[in-house]
């Protein structure tokens, strides 16, 4: 990392040139030369437009801090709070209706609606995985979660369960009669399928014949039209595979021989370069941009042991049908990918001015994850993303407008650089800070001819508003967070908006994470209200939750929601969505709640932190304080510090009282991950842990950190870890 290639007075970190020089570039038709002075050229213009953005937030959280603290401002009057922020710029004002104007977007973004993964790119199992989560068993999801109950003998065993087994093919026949119905008769009393005449024939149990209700979902097959290997059926833009296999060991004794039912799952999957890794250097960056290439160029692959045997996993490929009638049918065999960049605020080593200062990550990531891109552009991979040649880009954590239309400008230049049409980059604009839900319509006007994609997220966006409001008084707890005026407002708002201005058919409307991958029963009872919502995708944890996710968009025809939703569009008030979550009667809280609260938030810091800090791990399952798995990011961490930070500001904690609780769920966390041989404990050398040291950071100088953002502290630990690791 100390070699560094000069070009044009900036300075590559080694391995990054490498990357580029060998293995981007060639094919692309950039010269090498005129590549790096593009560099050049956008990091001069951008950068001091990068920082003002960034003082500009700074004014703007120093003009509210001062307003709540002004004892004129109290009681809270949120009429006169809402013409404040309207004063000084917080709020833009509200511009004439529009509609996007995007073109060349993916079925798989504008029209199909379906669940979407996040993964870290970082981790190429995890890419790959996620990629190649478009397929996936609905048998497999079934049988090995808490989607199918264990009572009356059907746990899950070290053998297969065959009562386990009959509930999930009773599962599956009844999903089959809700999604693709078979005319006057039940998919549980067919004994075969066969095709005569692009027409599916199925044979039941009294020895008749039917066909589907809505012959048009029929879509295609494998093997004898007579006796098919495979029927190819579509639901509300979904297509689904039964696969029929006599001799298999479901098969065989099933009356239809059917051995699964494998969905189209996660239409698309955002391949994370923040929130979800833990990227803080040169190196970090290089590994980050070079799996982002395997997956543009279809090479990307990694070897595990599995079952004593050494597996290599690489993307799927495309899935072959004979159609109806009778010509060949291809569907991808793999997720669409977005790759989501860092926002404006980090800087990154992987890069250096002159004077040896880091430039910024986000100006970096859009113009490296835009070349790499040019593989599946100019059609050099083995497989295609975007069949409409589109190069889709989330960009996370931006504060409004303003930022919105840097983003736009930066993707310009970056296309100018790359000799791309412009509004071939399109943006996925997050909708997770305080900042940007305000002015969430005036955003998108901003970016109409690129946008594609909006985005709710729950933590974030509750992580800033209580940064924002930090000086108003203490918050409610962090549960009852879901069930404040705001938040309704907000995901209410983000659907009604992105309707008003025309996202249906042309963008997708996004839903939060479902958090606990254990807990597939819930989900099942729960997500549908994303899907209910009007929402085009929601994210789910992973390949397994995706595959059971879209059973409830099979329930739901999005699209005519949506169109129904069109007839009789409202806003919710932007004054509920301004409306604080403020803890307004501190006395009703006991002494033990308030510490259940604080362990709480505690535990679940720790226990992310100690995995990102000193084993590099930007996302996983972490147990809670009641050993429930959740999965954890950035963005929880930023909630659960924040919050701790908001009540020790308003008293409700005393330093020592944090402390002692932070030393405690030290020693919870560390048995929790005891089995992990790599892990270091925390306790009961607190001083020599770094874990803990940046854990405890981010509480006490939470106040002062921008927008109360988890990076930054983050990353000068984890790279004191890299450091004190080197030598």
């Amino acid at each position: 990392m100390n070699e560094r290639k000069v070009q044009f007075g900036y300075k590559i970190a080694g391995p990054l040139y490498d990357l580029i020089q060998c293995h981007v570039l060639p094919g692309t038709g950039i010269d090498e030369d005129d590549f790096w002075l593009g560099l050049t050229d956008i990091l001069t213009a951008f950068m001091p437009r990068n920082r003002h953005l960034l003082a500009k937030r700074d004014v703007l959280q120093r003009q509210i801090d001062e307003w709540h603290l002004n004892p004129e401002n109290q009681p809270f009057d949120p009429d006169a709070y809402q013409h404040f922020l309207e004063d000084i710029g917080y709020i833009d004002p509200q511009g004439d209706d529009f509609t996007i104007t995007t073109q060349n977007v993916d079925a798989e973004v504008a029209t199909i609606a379906g669940p979407q993964l996040v993964v870290p790119v970082m981790n190429a199992r995890y890419a790959l995985n996620a990629a190649n989560a478009r397929w996936g068993s609905l048998y497999d999801a079934l049988y090995g979660t808490d989607a199918i109950d264990s009572s009356d003998g059907a746990a899950v065993g070290a053998q297969y369960n065959p009562k386990r087994g009959a509930k999930v093919i009773a599962f599956g026949r009844a999903f089959l009669d809700g999604a693709i119905a078979l005319e006057g008769a039940s998919h549980s009393e067919a004994t075969g399928y066969q095709v005569v005449d692009g027409e599916l024939l199925v044979t039941l149990k009294d020895g008749g014949q039917t066909t589907l209700s809505d012959s048009s979902k029929f879509v295609g097959y494998q093997g004898d039209s007579a006796a098919p290997s495979a029927v190819l059926c579509c639901n509300n833009g979904l297509h689904i595979e039964i696969q029929i296999d006599k001799s298999h060991l479901i098969g065989k004794d099933d009356s239809a021989g059917i051995k699964d039912i494998v969905l189209e799952s996660a239409i698309s999957t955002i391949q994370d370069c923040e929130d979800s890794v833990a990227a803080v250097d040169g190196e970090d960056k290089t590994l980050v941009y070079r799996n982002w290439l395997g997956l543009m160029k279809g090479d990307l692959s990694e070897r595990l042991e599995k079952g004593g045997k050494t597996i290599v996993r690489a993307l799927n490929p495309d899935r072959t049908y004979i159609g109806k009638e009778g010509h060949e049918l291809t569907l991808p065999g793999r997720s669409l990918m977005f790759v989501r960049n860092v926002g404006h605020l980090m800087t990154t080593d992987a890069v250096l001015t002159e004077d040896d200062k880091p430039v910024p990550e986000g100006i970096l990531d859009a113009v490296f994850t835009s070349l790499i891109a040019l593989h599946d552009i100019k059609g050099l991979g083995r497989y295609k993303n975007s069949t409409e040649g589109s190069i889709y880009i989330v960009k996370p954590k931006m504060h409004g407008p303003q930022e919105v239309a840097f983003t736009c400008d930066l993707f310009k230049a970056v296309e100018d650089m790359l000799q791309l049409p412009e509004f071939t980059i399109k943006v996925g604009i997050m909708d997770e800070e305080r900042r940007m839900s305000v002015n969430l319509k005036e955003a998108i006007r901003v970016a109409k001819d690129r946008v594609v994609f909006i985005n709710t997220g729950f933590l974030d966006r509750t992580g800033d508003e209580i940064h924002t409001s930090m000086h108003a008084g203490p918050m409610v707890r962090k549960e009852a967070m879901k069930d404040e005026p705001w938040i309704s407002a907000y995901e209410s708002r983000n659907v009604s908006i992105g309707l008003e201005t025309g996202f249906k058919g042309k963008a997708q409307i996004g839903k939060g994470m479902w958090a606990v991958p254990d807990n597939m029963a819930q989900m099942l009872k729960d997500k549908i209200q994303h899907v209910k919502s009007g929402a085009s995708c929601a994210w789910v944890p992973s390949p397994t939750a995706a595959t059971l996710h879209v059973l409830h968009y099979h329930q739901v025809n999005v699209a005519q929601l949506q169109s129904q939703m069109q007839q009789n569009l409202t806003h919710a008030p932007l004054k509920d969505l301004l409306r604080l979550p403020l803890l307004h009667d501190t006395s009703a809280l006991s002494d033990e709640e308030i510490q259940q609260e604080l362990d709480n938030n505690v535990q679940g810091l720790l226990g992310y932190v100690v995995r990102w800090v000193d084993l590099g791990v930007g996302c996983s399952k972490v147990p809670d304080i009641h050993d429930v798995g959740r999965m954890e990011d950035r963005a929880t961490l930023r909630i659960s510090s924040q919050h701790i930070c908001n009540w020790w500001r308003h008293g409700l904690l005393s330093q020592s009282q944090i402390m002692h609780s932070m030393e405690q769920m030290a020693v919870k966390v560390d048995e929790q991950n005891a089995g992990d041989s790599d892990y270091r404990n925390m306790a009961p050398n607190f001083a020599d842990s770094i874990a803990f040291a940046a854990a405890t950071d981010l509480i006490f100088k939470g106040k002062v950190q921008p927008s109360g953002y988890t990076e930054p502290l983050l990353h000068e630990r984890r790279a004191q870890v890299k450091a004190k690791q080197a030598q």
